[in-house]
């Protein structure tokens, strides 16, 4: 019987193989060709190609083309992430165009210590990629995601190249330390030292360098990065190698800076017009004011601004060494901008490589980023800016050098001195603006290196675990001399300057964690488990120097003491998201750390958070919703800290060298005092807890799509500048934990894609965001008579009941007939008959409630256009250039005349109204952010290279019932500052 079996069994085999010989005899051998593009009809490099006669594989080249061998019988398969895998009967010649798809297992979101699939993903987390930046002359990397992500806003600081942006995600979180999100690029955290000598530390790192932008705005998605993530994260990913041949990127643009608008002042004519109005009003016993005007018709702003050039070239380098298993990128950058205020200018090169070598049969990865920068920058006087606003324009620029006007040939403001008969510097008047410019040199020069070198290793016995050490490092040199010639009169009386300033950088992290990831198809789960530390070191040396003549003595009494402030994070930190059936996903993490900043008894904190999501269309009863691509829901609940912007030695005892002047004399010698600072032992850092929730969803394959996520968030041990009782410490006023503050709000995003043909594709996308802060709490106790801790500028106060940074002003009355402000006249708001303090009211913030952007892009074939738009709404500025139409500035007892805006014709005001709520404006705006046109010649020089062409337009045009030059001003206090530019940019892109 058993041989029988055998028999038939063996007889069946042979007749199996037979079979198989036969009809693998009968295909034919065939060497495949192929082209793979996108939807844009773009050639798509890296995409995988598989036969399935073999399975063999390949990639795409620059070009898109492909050759493989299989069989006449074979089937091609086409992938590449974030597109639908395609698949084909092999043909000799094949041309694919591969489709976005919504639902790849490849479509990950960058997420802390680690990556999660954007279909599960359990906070409230905004992607930005590449082809979707602000397009144009972008400097500095925060700039490419301005109007791109709901309840972000990124405010640009000054028109000076390089300056940077003040970045904030969901208004921030405190009232007196730092409210800037967290950054790390490629793994390093970014400490925001401040680099002497450089606007910006950001612009020190090459935008034309990024590939994308996570930003983690829940605490679900930000906890994990505990102490330091109140104010969110944002995550910089860099462009890496890539497999296949070198492909060389080359791009270069060119840019034309004007400005856009002056500030209202009066004219030559018209200033000499409004003095002789007013008739013959004496500024001593024998001049008038008429007789110091002059016979000049000069346009200051004019003088001092330009027409600024610019240009940004960049090349990089991708591709990899097979033999080696070498993916590599090796970029390097020429940046080189003029400022539209004269004498401005800035020099950038930056350079970069990456590499991800694999050893040990692919299970241990080693990714190394290195980045590097160095600037040339001279700054302009910007104290010009607001010179050119008041000085006289009836002056000259020039005059002729003689030996009783030596202010190096400009026209400056002196005054007689009877006892010698003599002219002298009238040193309290406004200096010539164009002076101010030339002569004045600060020059800087910057050095920046930043990266980091990461094993990732799969363990051989368990694939499924994987070890992750990350070391990095961010050091900078910044150093810089200031030139002021001693004939200039912007520095006279201290016979001008020759001062010199430098500082390094050297912070270190190094970070370990142990992933576990597993899928346990039994019972439909997957299980991702993370636990780590890290050590994070920030030292910062800033360099000692005296303030010099320019002849080179020293100025006694200004030498600056030796800082070297240092700080030391330690962390311990996991992580759980667990997966069932695709559908229900739970995340929970929880972070400590240690902070040097803070004595032992609060050194350590904690910080937890849990989220959960539910894939909603993955229910049965969402099966006959044949429209419906995606609809989750996101719940998700953490606490994080904040502890930048705290003193390194806050909780310490220290004292300072006092001045020259409290110099205490042993025998023949002085010594200066030892002065204590106060401090506060229980100084902590602010502690934030959040909830969110969200709904994510799509329609139509995705052809509709957004999300909408509602928060509320409270900060307790909010840090607040308090009065304290006398004798009860080194001072009357200190910084310490007492306040809270409640923040909440809605945020939505839509994209919309209403047209899309083999030659149309048509892209809408709008964000939106509310934000509402209130202070609950900011004493100890309650006490109705505080009013609150008024800002520096006496103009907004943080108060219990109110959004931060309220103005605190006089309610100003106005003129029943003309509708004039009369001025000195508010309203009595306590009823009291006396107008005082009392009568003092918080009207509006500067804070917008809403932030919205709006981005399009339509291509026809070859062509594209896209342009950004922005809207802040419900945000107030005080126009504080507007205060100094008085004709008080105007008419000077001392001895000379100053411009001013025209609304003193208007108002009529004599005296400074600074208190009046008349300057503070309705500052909303719609801004055109950018608008681009572009056109792809696609394969020229014999189809060796891809040429694209672009026609950038940036700070389009800008509609607001704001009076001042630019109603985007983070603070809400407008003193004249450098105004944004209207830039025009003409760029190539080459790849070969």
């Amino acid at each position: 019987m058993f041989l029988s079996q055998t028999k038939k069994l063996l007889t069946l085999f042979t007749i199996l193989c037979v079979h198989v010989i036969t009809a693998t005899a009968q295909q034919t051998p065939l060497k495949v060709s192929g082209t793979v593009k996108n939807e844009k009809n773009e050639a798509v490099q890296g995409a995988t190609i598989e036969e399935s006669v073999n399975k063999k594989k390949t990639l795409t080249d620059s070009k898109g083309n492909f050759t493989i061998e299989t069989t006449d019988k074979g089937v091609i398969s086409i992938s590449y992430v974030g597109y639908e895998t395609i698949r084909t009967n092999a043909k000799p010649k094949l041309v694919i165009e591969l489709k976005p798809s919504s639902n790849v297992l490849g479509d990950v979101v960058v997420i802390g210590y680690g990556t999660q699939k954007k279909k599960e993903l359990t906070g409230a987390i905004a992607t930005v990629t590449a082809k979707d930046f602000q397009k144009g002359n972008i400097v500095s990397p925060e700039q490419l995601i301005a109007g791109k992500v709901a309840g972000v806003s990124v405010t640009s600081n000054s028109g000076s190249p390089g300056s940077g942006s003040t970045i904030r995600i969901r208004g921030g979180a405190s009232l007196n330390a730092s409210n800037d999100p967290l950054i790390v690029v490629d793994g390093v955290p970014l400490s925001g030292n401040n680099i002497y000598g450089a606007a910006n530390s950001l612009a020190l790192i090459n935008p034309n360098d990024i590939e994308s932008f996570t930003v983690l705005k829940d605490a679900a998605s930000t906890a994990i990065y505990g102490s330091r993530a109140s104010n969110g994260v944002i995550l910089i990913t860099t462009k890496k190698g890539a497999s296949g041949k070198p492909v060389f990127t080359f791009t270069t643009q060119v840019s034309v800076s004007k400005i856009r608008k002056y500030v209202d002042v009066m004219s030559a004519n018209e200033f000499r017009n409004y003095v002789d109005s007013l008739g013959t009003e004496m500024y001593d016993d024998v001049h008038t004011f008429k007789s110091l005007l002059g016979t000049a018709n000069t346009d200051w702003q004019k003088e001092i601004y330009q027409t600024a050039l610019g240009t940004d070239n960049y090349l990089g380098i991708a591709g990899s060494i097979k033999k080696l298993n070498l993916p590599y990128r090796v970029t390097l950058g020429y940046y080189r901008q003029d400022g539209i205020l004269k004498t401005d200018n800035l020099q950038r090169i930056t350079a970069g490589i990456s590499t991800s070598p694999k050893f040990f049969d692919n299970h241990l990865r080693v990714d190394i980023n290195l980045k590097g920068a160095a600037t040339n920058t001279r700054f302009a006087n910007n104290a010009a800016i607001s010179s050119s606003v008041y000085f006289d324009p009836t002056q000259p620029v020039h005059v002729p050098t003689d030996i009783d006007n030596y202010y190096g040939g400009y026209f400056e403001w002196t005054s007689y001195v009877p006892e010698d008969g003599n002219y002298t510097l009238n040193k309290l008047a406004p200096k010539n603006p164009v002076a101010l410019l030339y002569l004045y040199k600060n020059t800087s020069t910057v050095q920046r290196s930043f990266g980091n070198i990461q094993f990732d290793y799969k363990f051989h016995f368990l694939p499924e675990l994987r070890a992750n050490l990350n070391l990095g490092y961010d050091v900078a040199k910044g150093s810089g001399t200031i030139l002021v010639p001693r004939y200039a009169a912007q520095n006279f009386l201290e016979a001008g300057q020759r001062n010199k300033y430098s500082n390094h950088i050297n912070n270190k992290v190094g970070e370990f964690y142990l992933n576990y990831t597993k899928n346990l198809n039994s019972i439909k789960s997957n299980i991702n488990v993370t636990a780590g530390t890290g050590y994070y070191n920030n030292l910062s040396i800033n360099d000692s120097y005296y303030s010099y003549r320019y002849n080179g003595d020293s100025i006694p009494g200004t030498l600056n003491p030796n800082d070297k402030p240092e700080n030391t994070l330690i962390s311990y930190y996991g992580r759980l998201i667990y997966t069932y059936n695709t559908k229900y996903i739970l995340a929970a993490s929880i972070r400590t750390d240690g902070s040097s900043r803070f004595a032992k008894e609060n050194r350590w904190g904690t910080f937890p958070s849990i989220a959960l999501t539910w894939r909603l269309n993955q229910e049965k009863f969402f099966s006959g919703a044949k429209k419906l691509s995606d609809l989750k829901l996101r719940l998700s609940y953490g606490v994080t800290g904040q502890q930048d912007g705290i003193p390194n030695y806050g909780y310490q005892s220290v004292y300072t060298l006092g001045q020259n002047t409290s110099l205490v004399q042993f025998g023949d010698t002085y010594y200066q005092m030892g002065t204590p600072n106060a401090y506060d032992k229980s100084i902590k850092w602010e502690q934030t807890s959040a909830f969110n929730i969200g709904i994510d969803f799509g329609f139509l394959n995705n052809k509709i799509s957004g999300k909408v996520d509602f928060y509320k968030r409270r900060t307790t041990d909010l840090l607040n500048f308090i009065p304290l009782p006398a004798g009860s410490n080194f001072t009357t006023f200190i910084t310490t934990n007492i306040g809270t503050m409640d923040n909440q709000g809605v945020e939505l995003t839509l994209n919309y894609t209403p047209v899309k043909t083999k030659d149309i594709v048509w892209d809408l996308s709008l964000n939106a965001g509310y934000n509402k802060n209130k202070i609950v709490k900011l004493t100890a106790t309650s006490d109705s008579s505080y009013p609150g801790t008024q800002k520096s500028n006496g103009i907004q106060i943080n108060s219990v009941g109110y959004a931060p940074e309220s103005f605190y002003v006089y309610h100003q009355q106005y003129d029943a007939k003309t509708g004039k402000p009369i001025e000195g006249v508010y309203r009595d708001i306590n009823e009291d008959g006396i107008i005082n303090e009392k009568d003092l009211y918080r009207y509006q913030s500067s804070v917008p409630k809403y932030v919205l952007g709006f981005t399009t892009e339509v291509s026809y074939k070859k062509w594209s256009l896209n342009t950004v738009l922005r809207a802040n709404i419900d945000n107030y500025v005080y126009n504080g250039i507007s205060t100094s139409a008085i004709k008080a500035a105007i008419f000077n007892p001392l001895g000379f005349v100053q411009n001013s805006l025209k609304d003193v014709t208007y108002t009529s005001f004599q005296n400074g109204q600074n208190l009046s709520d008349y300057y503070i404006e309705n500052a909303s705006f719609l801004k055109m952010d950018n608008i681009q046109i572009g056109y792809n010649f696609g394969k020229v020089f014999n189809n060796k290279a891809d040429l694209k062409i672009n026609a950038n337009c940036q700070n389009v045009f800008t509609i607001t019932k704001y009076t001042g030059l630019d109603p985007e001003i983070f603070g809400g206090t407008d003193y004249v500052l450098y105004p944004r530019p209207r830039i025009f940019v003409l760029g190539l892109a080459l790849q070969f």
